[in-house]
């Protein structure tokens, strides 16, 4: 419970930091992006606290590209 606070407290104050610079250059596209990006990471950051199984990118890069090693092994045999 606390750890989700302070991550909430932390990323709160990236928030209110980061996001009058942006706006005040009229920056659309890197508001949008920025606030997906920090959606994301606080969305993880949590369930990591809460210790939520997360996937890892590794897992998926393993599943597209193990067929293809094959093939390829099979290809030049």
């Amino acid at each position: 419970m606390f750890k989700t606070i302070g991550i909430l407290i932390i990323f709160t104050a990236i928030l209110l930091f980061q996001l009058p610079k942006l706006k005040q250059n009229g920056e659309k596209k890197e508001i949008w992006t920025f606030s997906i990006l920090l959606f994301i990471s606080t969305t993880l950051c949590i369930a990591v606290a809460l210790k939520v199984k997360v996937p890892n990118p590794y897992d998926l890069i393993i599943v597209i590209f193990k067929p293809m090693g094959e093939f390829i092994k099979m290809a030049f045999k």
